[in-house]
């Protein structure tokens, strides 16, 4: 094994035998150009089994046109290849809400589309097993996380099996993945049987034949046969998802059957520091030099805080990946890499963000721990805020007081989302600490305009997003105008919206740009609606089903009708 663990890893074979390396334990295969920066899961796996001895190479956006020179140059590796799609689902990152093609790709140098193919996961995972039948293929990140059970494709609307299937990989890590990596990368190295590996944690496998335990779906063919099938096995793995403890669950499928393994213990704050503790350089790849990489220029200078988020939105996929229980870092570890990022060349002061999904759920958790442990809520806010939940941002304001005061930071931003929720109803904040928060949002970690995500104004609408009343964001309206005067600052509210939810008709989407409580506030952001995996809009969307209840569920199909909902906001603006 390698006595040092500080060094950028390898891209090409002249790397790897500058290393003097005579095997590579893992090959990794992504769609994104590899930036060693904790923002992205490929250098977070990476450097976490780095540590921990195993040789690591990394091939970024291989080309898979050609002859297949970018897959065959490193060989067979002596345990495993794991692929990725990126930090994006492949199919995401392509194509507009109305599927028309993206022209750039932030996650490619200078912003080039087409250095991914459609699908990557798959693409990249049949090409090795057509060279390397023999070898294992691991996948995992968003796209394959996302896809692991049946599930609904947008882009060819209809539905599609586990993505085990069609990328033939021999397992699949869903989730943030360093524990369950770890463990399965040991398993392997010690040549488990398939038995063994069928109790490992956090990952899911085909096999064949009838599984003898486990929590059992619809099967992928019922589900194309029957919609309220589709919508009956998504509840049960919503449900499952935000459990502390859930079910195997078991999904047949032609002769065999999916089976997913509940997920590990979420992370304690000692192994969240653990994995920020890593030596990553924090910069794109050498091979990069000289080239600009979009994406690493939004993140260079940002800070993750925490992971997971408990807020339950029916749209969202991030409690799906990351889980719903926040797992946070110590504020020791946090302030470390803001030392750290002071120091770096090219820094200029201001932490562009330090958050996380939502930025304000820092620290947050249930008040009695055995409470949580047997939950079975899919969001801790919705359709009313837990009683259990501790939401003081006593925690988070001690934080921003502890990153402004080292020496080099000049402002830290919050660019992340912020539930305000979280702070306030509508009768006012919530505790004490409600109105400091907000205060010191908005005058000094606000650049300018404070963005906030209400979703929608009607409350029909809101019900099929898992969204809190409009009420609530008229409340911070009032509050946040308070500020302004106090204070005497301009901080700007901009509220971003949802057109074409399941739920939203053309009607709703006049009543939001008609209503009086946005009148004089920034409007720009309306996002159409784009259905993604395994999220409950998704699903809706495709079915016209409910998965909460199995009611009935308008949903705007029609392209043209669903461009007139966007533009009618604008038009009235």
């Amino acid at each position: 094994m390698q006595d040092k663990i500080d060094y950028m890893f390898p891209t090409s074979v002249k790397e790897v035998e500058k290393l003097g390396w005579d095997y590579i334990d893992i090959i990794f295969f992504t769609g994104d150009a590899f930036v060693d920066h904790p923002s992205f899961g490929t250098a977070c796996i990476s450097r976490y089994l780095q540590k921990f001895g195993y040789r690591i190479a990394i091939v970024p956006q291989p080309n898979w046109r050609d002859d297949l020179r970018d897959f065959r140059k490193f060989g067979t590796p002596r345990l495993f290849f794991a692929v990725n799609s990126g930090a994006m689902d492949s199919m995401v990152n392509h194509y507009t809400a109305g599927k028309r093609l993206r022209h750039d790709d932030a996650y490619t140098p200078e912003g080039k589309s087409g250095a991914r193919p459609d699908r990557a996961v798959s693409v990249y995972c049949n090409i090795l097993k057509e060279l390397y039948p023999e070898a294992i293929v691991v996948i995992g990140g968003v796209e394959a996380s996302l896809r692991r059970l049946t599930h609904y494709d947008y882009w060819e609307d209809r539905l599609f099996p586990s993505i085990l299937v069609d990328s033939k990989a021999d397992y699949l890590c869903y989730g943030m993945g360093e524990k369950p990596m770890l463990e399965l990368t040991r398993a392997i190295e010690k040549g488990w049987s398939l038995h063994q590996m069928e109790g490992l944690p956090q990952i899911a496998f085909l096999r064949k034949g009838k599984a003898k335990s486990g929590l059992v779906l619809h099967s992928f063919e019922t589900c194309l046969k029957d919609k309220r099938a589709f919508a009956e096995n998504f509840h049960e793995i919503e449900t499952h998802a935000n459990m502390l403890h859930p079910d195997t669950i078991i999904e047949p499928v032609g002769d065999g059957y999916i089976q997913v393994n509940p997920p590990c213990e979420p992370s304690t704050t000692g192994e969240m520091d653990s994995y920020w503790d890593l030596p990553f350089t924090k910069l794109p790849h050498p091979r990069y030099t000289g080239k600009r990489i979009p994406a690493y220029d939004m993140i260079k200078d940002s800070i993750i805080t925490h992971r997971g988020c408990f807020g339950g939105c029916n749209f969202c996929t991030i409690a799906a990946h990351q889980g719903k229980f926040i797992q946070s870092r110590s504020e020791e570890s946090i302030i470390r890499e803001v030392r750290k990022l002071a120091s770096m060349p090219g820094f200029h002061g201001n932490i562009s963000d330090l958050g996380a999904p939502t930025a304000n759920m820092y620290g947050m958790k249930g008040r009695d721990p055995g409470k949580c442990a047997v939950c079975r809520r899919r969001s801790c806010l919705y359709p009313e805020a837990c009683r259990n939940l501790d939401r003081s941002h006593s925690r988070i304001l001690e934080l921003y007081r502890k990153v402004d005061a080292v020496k080099g930071v000049k402002h830290s931003y919050i660019g992340s989302g912020v539930r305000y929720d979280l702070f306030l109803d509508d009768k006012g904040f919530i505790d004490e600490t409600g109105k400091p928060y907000l205060k010191a949002l908005m005058t000094q970690h606000t650049s300018g305009r404070l963005k906030v995500a209400p979703e929608h104004t009607e409350p029909n609408v809101l019900k099929y997003m898992a969204k809190p009343p409009f009420s609530y964001f008229e409340a911070l309206r009032t509050e946040f105008n308070r500020i302004n005067r106090e204070e005497g600052t301009h901080t700007e509210l901009v509220p971003y919206f949802i057109s074409s939810h399941p739920g939203c008709r053309l009607s709703d989407m006049q009543r939001l740009a008609s209503n009086p409580s946005l009148k004089g506030i920034w409007m720009e952001q309306v996002q159409d609606f784009t259905p993604t995996p395994m999220t409950a809009s998704s699903v809706m969307f495709y079915s016209g089903i409910d998965p909460r209840d199995m009611s009935q569920v308008f949903t705007e199909h029609n392209p043209e009708r669903k461009r007139e909902q966007k533009s009618l906001f604008f038009k009235k603006k």
